[in-house]
């Protein structure tokens, strides 16, 4: 039992430290498009959490839940249908979130790292994959990225007007600032 009690220190890990996120120093940002145009907007309430374990990104985490009532397009029009049930039917699902399966070094287009992890919308998870440039320093973890999803795979079909169909492929662009918690 003395040799258990002996190893038991260097089992346990370094400890991780804790970065946390949210607007306004972070922004959660989408491009949809339809046949005849696109729309930007932005989701204004969400928070997050990056553990950070031995000062690199490789063996650390992160998790987001992100207020899904808090969704803007550029037409006050949309904004309201994207939250109603042809969408994200914000009564019924009101979070998403986001949870870190892994995080690799090296990343498509140059990118830094890859990040995997799991996607929950309107209570449909999907496991997703995208290239992101992450950076540490001092106080600040910075996560920068730009890749699609398809909006089908969550459950959200809607499929717009006859000669104006809506594509299935949204752009997301991550502006992740995390602060030393």
């Amino acid at each position: 039992s003395e040799a258990v009690q002996a190893a038991a220190p260097a089992a346990a890990p370094a400890a991780a430290r804790t970065y946390k996120f949210g607007p306004p120093d972070s922004k959660l940002e989408y491009v949809g498009a339809k046949v005849t145009r696109k729309h930007d907007g932005s989701f204004g309430n969400f928070s997050g959490t990056i553990q950070l374990s031995e000062g690199t990104a490789e063996k650390s985490s992160v998790t987001a839940e992100i207020d899904v009532a808090t969704i803007t397009s550029d037409d006050a029009k949309l904004t309201n249908h994207l939250k109603s049930p042809d969408f994200f039917d914000v009564q019924k699902f009101p979070k998403a979130r986001f949870t870190s399966t892994s995080i690799k070094a090296g990343g498509e287009g140059g990118k830094s790292h890859t990040i995997t992890g799991n996607l929950e919308i309107k209570n449909v998870t999907k496991s997703i994959t995208f290239p992101a440039n992450v950076s540490v320093g001092g106080e600040t973890v910075s996560v920068d990225a730009e890749f699609s999803i398809n909006r089908k795979d969550f459950g959200i079909v809607y499929p717009g007007m006859p000669d104006d169909l809506i594509r299935d492929d949204v752009l997301i662009k991550l502006t992740i600032r995390a602060k030393k918690g």
